[in-house]
């Protein structure tokens, strides 16, 4: 294990010795095929649907936001991370998993030896809901379209799902995130394997679950590894 990995699992929490193999290092070139996007002649590529939504009043949240947040990595990303919804500092900035949360998932990826800019993340809301509550239903079903896009363009090859409220809504269950966790799901027609962990802003306020969140990027990495390497 580098000294670079270590630095960043001690930033996540993680006594090195968690860790009882070390995985290769994910990355490599982008799939070049099958990537629909504007610079391909696709009239809604990323670029086209983020000034869509930058003008989006589908729902009730337009009202109160400072700005949307759209998406924001590498649009051709073999890693694609989903988390719940913008929260303040997110909806001043306009960039998804900003400030402390955010710290924190780009150390959870470096620990796997990826760049916050070599993945794509998004989120299941485009717009900030009022005091950082859920979203509800009519909310989520406003902006699934845009979200089932992202997800069709970067066409990636592992989604991480970050919170019981990402899990929930891309696999369309109840179940809690305890159950959903450590487990590998597949997504929509590719079967595309997707990992539900917890939101790094949950790991702050519990921080003795972070070896779990661990175990779960573990498996991600498996899988990406297994399949695609």
């Amino acid at each position: 294990m580098s000294p670079l990995c270590r630095r960043y699992l001690w930033a996540m929490g993680i006594d090195v010795w968690v860790r009882r193999a070390a995985p290769r290092e994910a990355g490599g070139a982008p799939d070049p095929g099958g990537r629909a996007g504007e610079a391909d002649g696709d009239p809604m590529g990323l670029e086209a649907m983020r000034r869509t939504v930058a003008v989006c009043t589908k729902c009730e949240l337009h009202r109160g936001r400072t700005q949307t947040v759209f998406g924001v990595g590498d649009p051709h990303a073999e890693w694609l991370v989903i988390g719940e919804a913008p929260g303040a500092e997110e909806d001043r900035q306009g960039e998804p998993f900003v400030g402390r949360a955010g710290q924190l998932l780009n150390a959870m990826l470096a620990a796997l030896g990826l760049r916050r800019e070599s993945v794509y993340i998004a989120n299941i809301l485009k717009c900030r809901p009022p005091q950082n509550r859920d979203p509800r239903p009519e909310e989520v079903a406003s902006c699934e379209p845009y979200l089932m896009r992202q997800i069709a363009l970067v066409a990636p090859k592992v989604i991480l799902a970050v919170g019981r409220i990402a899990g929930q809504n891309l696999l369309k269950t109840t179940t809690p995130i305890g159950r959903l966790r450590g487990r590998v799901f597949e997504y929509g027609e590719a079967r595309c394997p997707l990992i539900v962990t917890y939101h790094p802003a949950y790991l702050l306020r519990s921080p003795r679950e972070k070896h779990k969140a661990w175990q779960d990027l573990l498996l991600a990495k498996k899988v990406y590894r297994e399949r695609y390497r």
